[in-house]
């Protein structure tokens, strides 16, 4: 798949999982170093933010948005997940009073189910997947210009729909 960054075309190599499809599953530690994996995510609808890297702008915007959003509503999960360290997210968490669900893959193990990882910038493409309650993908945007925010609303107006 071809994807751009300020401009850039980069390739996102692999097929990546669509709608209707059930999520692959992965095992991913939070910031207290507990697995999670898409089953945990199961009997609720379920945003997974993907971001290239938490310290840029964009990055922290859209993280800081499902985290406002994450707490206000319940019926839904909600997990950022990028391939930072553990202690790279939790410094940015600290210093921005984020307290989401954090993944971290600096090992990039979700690009293996998942084909994320952009070949140029060994960090992932900028990805939002809704789940619903039984783990079945049900939106998927890969945003075509990875420095662009997602669309937040088509996102939640997709988790919401379910829940």
């Amino acid at each position: 798949m071809e994807l751009t960054k300020k401009g850039q075309p980069v390739t996102l190599p692999g097929t990546q999982p669509i709608v209707g499809e059930t999520a692959p599953n992965f095992s991913l530690a939070d910031l207290d170093d507990k697995k999670h994996s898409v089953t945990d995510f199961l009997g609720k609808p379920t945003i997974l933010s993907i971001i290239p890297d938490i310290d840029t702008r964009i990055c922290a915007i859209q993280t800081k948005r499902f985290n406002t959003e994450a707490s206000q509503i319940k019926e839904i999960n909600f997990a950022t997940i990028s391939n930072n360290t553990k202690e790279e997210q939790a410094a940015w968490c600290g210093q921005e009073g984020v307290d989401m669900l954090m993944l971290h893959d600096p090992d990039n193990t979700l690009n293996e189910n998942y084909h994320l990882l952009v070949n140029e910038t060994e960090r992932y493409a900028r990805v939002i997947f809704v789940l619903d309650k039984n783990g079945v993908i049900q939106y998927r945007e890969i945003v075509p210009e990875i420095s662009q925010e997602p669309d937040y609303a088509k996102a939640l107006a997709a988790a919401k729909k379910l829940s």
